[in-house]
């Protein structure tokens, strides 16, 4: 037992739960554009995610960004070290027609952790920022990518499908914002510090709301695509219901960042038999 909780802790704090979220979100942009899977970009988006948080989280705190201390800390960065070898594998198979927008979203996320210019701030520490930066660093990497890698035209289909897969990264964050109330930096200003619970909860249900309704917005939409939306607002809703500020130790780093592949799940396998 002491064995499998020690790889489930691993699982979560080496970042992997989060990386398969985020490829979910992307199997999710195949199954609605009717797209075909590009496994070197599944392989990049999986293995980069894992490379981006784990030095966001540890990185940064570390000496030079390098040195850490800890036996289960140095697992976790070897275990980086891997991906980042296997995020440039993959990044070299994949077309020239994505690495500029890969970089720009590389950027961004660098740009998150690392301030660039000496006595200047990481984007992360500009108040309010942190949300909207991670949303949209989602939304280019689970969509963006797949609409280049396709070559789809920037149509308004695809234009309100990123607002909505902004809109439900930010709701997806919430949970952990209001987690971390008492130990995130003031001069974050989450929304929860800056709303208070009740406030950001109901901030959560508005952008969900809105989520929904911007299906009807789209020049022309499916059965499919509504049921989806609805499901998805509503596992998104009992999330934010559900969350307090004391919260059980896996609620939102497990079960609020296993929402994406439940969404998975129910595209692929409830709604075509609905």
């Amino acid at each position: 037992m002491r064995v499998l909780r020690l790889f489930f802790n691993f699982y979560l704090d080496a970042s992997i739960h989060v990386a398969f979220s985020v490829v979910a979100l992307y199997f999710i942009t195949v199954g609605l554009l009717d797209g075909s899977t590009n496994w070197s970009l599944v392989g990049f988006l999986f293995c980069s995610t894992i490379v981006c948080y784990n030095f966001i989280k540890y990185g940064v705190e570390a000496k030079k960004y390098i040195i850490v201390r800890g036996s289960y800390q140095k697992a976790i960065q070897f275990f980086s070290f891997l991906a980042f070898f296997a995020t440039l594998f993959f990044f070299f198979k994949l077309e020239t027609k994505l690495w500029s927008a890969i970089v720009v979203f590389a950027f961004l996320s660098a740009l998150y952790a690392v301030p660039f210019l000496p006595k200047a701030k990481n984007l992360r520490s500009l108040g309010g920022t942190k949300i909207y930066l991670v949303a949209l660093v989602w939304t280019g990497c689970t969509l963006i990518l797949e609409v280049l890698d396709s070559e789809l035209e920037f149509t308004l289909n695809i234009l309100v499908l990123s607002f909505q897969r902004f809109l439900l990264v930010i709701v997806l964050i919430l949970p952990f914002d209001i987690r971390d109330l008492d130990h995130d930096s003031k001069e974050l200003k989450t929304i929860p510090q800056r709303l208070g619970i009740v406030k950001t909860k109901m901030f959560g249900y508005i952008l969900l709301i809105l989520f929904f309704s911007l299906t009807f917005f789209k020049d022309g939409f499916t059965t499919l695509e509504v049921t989806y939306r609805c499901l998805a607002s509503f596992l998104l809703g009992a999330g934010i219901s559900m969350t307090k500020k004391e919260q059980p130790k896996y609620f939102a780093s497990f079960w609020i960042e296993a929402i994406p592949m439940v969404l998975l799940l129910i595209l692929k396998l409830v709604i075509p038999v609905v």
